[in-house]
This record gives structure tokens, C-alpha cells and sequence, in this order.
């Protein structure tokens, strides 16, 4: 794992989230960052789970904080079994070469019971060419 990445294991569910600066996306004249992230969700635990939603909070160097809700993940409410794991890519833009994300997913185990787990935060850095 690197010095940008993150990890978390809550009640079984492991959480990683390993982020890349995308400067052909990108413009530092325009103030536009785009860095893509990929997130690996492993089931540690003994019983299936399925990703319900998500919330994100995403801070930029200026201390500007963003929340984002949602269903799911990439369109999509992916059901883990144990031993198994989910990975996706997506992306986020900031108007500042520097923030973190952080955040959580609920999870919906198979007996009914919700997982809250835990994102830890991750760092969005871009190169200044200046």
C-alpha cells in the first residue's frame, strides 16, 4: 500500500481505496484535478453481504468540504460472499491540486443485521508544475 492509500477492516469487511492523479484529465490553469480511485471491498467475514450505499466526504485544500450520498456503487448493489471480493474504479474531480476522501458503505448482511464500514481517509495529491 502507499503513503496516499488507505485501509480499514470493520466487522469483517475489508476496505481499500488506492488513488492515481490523472493529469491528462487534468488543468492546472482551469483548476481542475481528476483523480480516479479504486476500491477493493473483501469480505472477511462468515456470512454474504450486499453494498447498499455509500457516503463520501471529500475535502480540498482549501478545507471546502463536499458530501456525497448515494446508492450503491457505479450503478451497481454488488452482493459479496464470504471470502469474496468487489472491486471498481471511479473518479473524483477538485478544484485544488491537494484533498482526502474518506467516507463508509452499508453493507446489508445476509441475516438482515447492517454493516456501517469504515473508509479511511486517502489522499488525492497532483504533481505542481510551477
Amino acid at each position: 500500500m502507499n503513503k496516499v492509500s488507505s485501509e480499514n477492516i470493520t466487522e469483517g469487511i475489508k476496505v481499500i481505496a488506492d488513488p492515481v492523479y490523472q493529469p491528462y484529465h487534468s488543468s492546472e490553469q482551469e483548476k481542475r484535478f481528476l483523480f480516479s480511485y479504486e476500491i477493493s471491498i473483501i469480505n472477511q467475514s462468515q456470512i454474504g453481504v450486499t453494498l447498499r450505499s455509500r457516503m463520501w466526504k471529500i475535502i480540498n485544500s482549501d478545507g471546502e468540504e463536499k458530501i456525497i450520498r448515494g446508492e450503491g456503487v457505479v450503478g451497481e448493489m454488488p452482493f459479496i460472499a464470504p471470502g469474496e471480493s468487489y472491486q471498481y474504479t471511479s473518479f473524483s474531480i477538485l478544484d485544488t491540486p491537494f484533498g482526502t476522501m474518506e467516507g463508509f458503505y452499508i453493507l446489508e448482511r445476509e441475516d438482515g443485521d447492517v454493516v456501517q464500514a469504515k473508509i479511511n481517509r486517502f489522499y488525492l495529491t497532483a504533481p505542481i508544475t510551477h
